[in-house]
């Protein structure tokens, strides 16, 4: 099985996506499957100008010259693709969503018809990975990832693939916190783990795990609190004299 992970922070292996990231793609990796992780600080993908060249003139080729010549082979060829990111205005990083305009080479011109609703069809030699999504949010409360997982179940759809479902980490700076001062956080890294495990083995990530991925870190006024405190002092250090 192949999968191709592609990370959206900007803090590339070191930031709170990755506290996730990295467990679930060592699950993945354990079960079998090969896996290639890319960082878009890492990469230079230029944004999609949407003149159509990659449709109508060079069929399946993007005028501009960047990492998207390498990347988009291994995405075609791939059976699963994870997709991770900080939550930022309620949506994707832009380099990743960058990234994601950048596929419509892998698609052609013509509409079909397809469960009831206009999509693009795909181009011969697209595999039509499952796609999974990992997140990280800031806020405290669930429902905060509702756009984003909208908008990664609707790119699933048009695609023509399914949405393998999702690794959610609300208030996640309070895991990092939690961790480094040894708190009792270890389930959520297992979780994680597992949920890599299970979906190459089993084919799905269960309910049950990906509950305790989200599960509650602490309660949200005493979340509230600690992010306050933090920015404050971060603010007052920046004003000393």
């Amino acid at each position: 099985m192949r999968v191709v992970a592609i990370s959206g922070s900007p803090h590339l292996g070191k930031g709170n996506t990755a506290l996730l990231l990295d467990p679930f793609l060592e699950g993945m990796r354990g079960a079998g499957a090969s896996v290639e992780l890319f960082y878009t600080k890492q990469l230079e993908i230029k944004p999609c100008q949407g003149e159509f060249n990659c449709w109508l003139k060079t069929p399946g080729q993007c005028f501009q010259r960047d990492d998207m010549q390498m990347l988009l082979p291994k995405l075609a060829a791939a059976d699963i693709w994870v997709l991770a990111t900080p939550v930022y205005v309620d949506g994707l990083a832009g380099p990743l969503k960058n990234l994601l305009d950048r596929i419509i080479p892998a698609a052609t011109p013509l509409i079909e018809v397809r469960d009831g609703h206009c999509r693009h069809a795909a181009r011969a030699g697209v595999k039509g990975a499952r796609l999974v999504l990992v997140a990280n949010c800031g806020f405290w409360e669930l429902d905060n990832f509702d756009p984003l997982l909208v908008h990664l179940e609707a790119v699933s759809r048009n695609l023509g693939s399914a949405f393998a479902g999702a690794l959610l980490r609300p208030h996640g700076p309070a895991l990092r916190s939690m961790l480094e001062l040894g708190g009792p956080v270890d389930d959520i890294l297992d979780a994680a783990k597992e949920a890599g495990r299970q979906l190459v083995q089993d084919g799905r990530m269960s309910p049950e795990t990906l509950k305790v991925i989200s599960r509650e870190l602490l309660p949200r006024d005493a979340y509230v609190q600690m992010a306050n405190q933090s920015f404050q002092r971060a603010l007052d250090e920046l004003n000393q004299p």
